[in-house]
């Protein structure tokens, strides 16, 4: 039987959890890029663009707000059917004429077509719907019905 020597305790090394952390960082980074690279067929999935909405209620209408920010009016279609309102778009890429001349290391702008559905809590009057686009931002107003709408009944207390 051989006898190894044993390491004095100032000679281990101490141990530090996260000392290669940035590595593996930055090897997800790599994976992740080579992913998202223009030929792979992931991009389509990873580069959907969706715009941010708001829908909020008050006691005579729905509002929903969309942010569409740098889009313009004809790029937008709002339609109701039933009591599902659907907001479709196409958010379209600036033309270039310097484009050989500017090159991009970083970009978090997304590009393209968009559909977005809302069911509807309560009936609205689909003819009365309002829709106004001002500074990137939709605006939708759908009135209630009269029956939609809170209506306070006083009860008496006995």
């Amino acid at each position: 039987m051989e006898v190894v020597p044993r390491k004095p305790f100032r000679e281990l090394e101490a141990f530090h959890p996260f000392n290669n952390m940035d590595s593996k960082r930055r090897d997800m980074e790599r994976i992740w890029d080579h992913m998202t690279c223009e030929h792979h067929p992931v991009k389509h999935l990873v580069a959907e663009w969706l715009p941010a909405v708001e829908l909020s209620e008050t006691n005579d209408c729905l509002i929903i707000k969309a942010e569409l920010p740098s889009m313009k009016e004809k790029d937008i279609d709002v339609s109701l059917r039933g009591d599902v309102l659907t907001i479709k778009g196409e958010k379209r890429q600036e033309k270039r004429e310097d484009k050989e001349k500017e090159h991009y290391h970083y970009s978090e702008t997304y590009y393209g077509s968009f559909q977005r559905s809302f069911s509807l809590p309560v009936g609205v009057k689909a003819d009365s719907i309002e829709a106004h686009f001002d500074k990137g931002v939709l605006k939708i107003t759908l009135p209630k019905t009269e029956e939609a709408k809170e209506k306070e009944t006083k009860i008496k207390v006995k």
